[in-house]
């Protein structure tokens, strides 16, 4: 962590959100089709053990979805794919307990699809918590934060904000998928990466 409180946040990805991933990934969440949800959650489990490495210590926090996107679909994607991954990496435990803190007017403030990543920072920015009765759970201990899609990191870094300030110790984070930089090139790009977080 820097002297203004931003660290560079690790991230794995088990793909880059494109062509059959991206679409597999759109027809899962927004088509219910979730019968790819088997092997979608083995492509997460991998990116959960490279990020985890030997820490067998280290829980799984899965970035929550809204109430306005689960009303829709029915299901949270992340938690759904994370029950997969379960069965894959027994003994890795999971520990939901970040919550959407209802800040006023988030609601009206529409979708993130076409936001940079300035104003996605800016609309997700305080967000995210963890609920009081939570915290003992996570004090203390190392986590990785779980989502489908990285885009600009700005929805890991309020999670990682959330946990910190929590007392969690948040080594890294996994998605399922990651989009492309602007200036990316159009082959051989690392889909790892890292989401810039802000400690307060």
């Amino acid at each position: 962590m820097d002297i203004g409180g931003r660290v560079l946040l690790p991230v794995v990805a088990a793909g880059v959100y494109r062509e059959e991933l991206a679409q597999a990934l759109l027809s899962f969440k927004r088509h219910g089709q979730r019968q790819l949800r088997s092997s979608l959650g083995r492509a997460l489990a991998r990116a959960v053990l490279a990020a985890a490495g030997e820490d067998r210590a280290v829980c799984l926090v899965p970035v929550p979805t809204s109430s306005a996107a689960y009303l829709k679909r029915g299901f949270s994607p992340v938690h759904l794919l994370l029950a997969e991954v379960a069965r894959a990496t027994p003994g890795v435990p999971v520990a939901d307990v970040l919550g959407k803190a209802g800040r006023a007017g988030l609601r009206l403030a529409g979708g993130q699809k076409g936001l940079g990543r300035g104003a996605r920072a800016k609309r997700v920015r305080g967000s995210m918590k963890v609920c009081r009765r939570a915290r003992a759970r996570i004090a203390g201990r190392r986590c990785i934060i779980v989502d489908d899609v990285l885009t600009t990191g700005a929805t890991l870094a309020e999670a990682a904000r959330a946990l910190h300030q929590a007392g969690a110790i948040v080594t890294g984070a996994v998605v399922l998928a990651a989009t492309r930089p602007p200036d990316a090139g159009a082959a051989g790009a690392d889909a790892s990466g890292a989401a810039e977080a802000t400690m307060t």
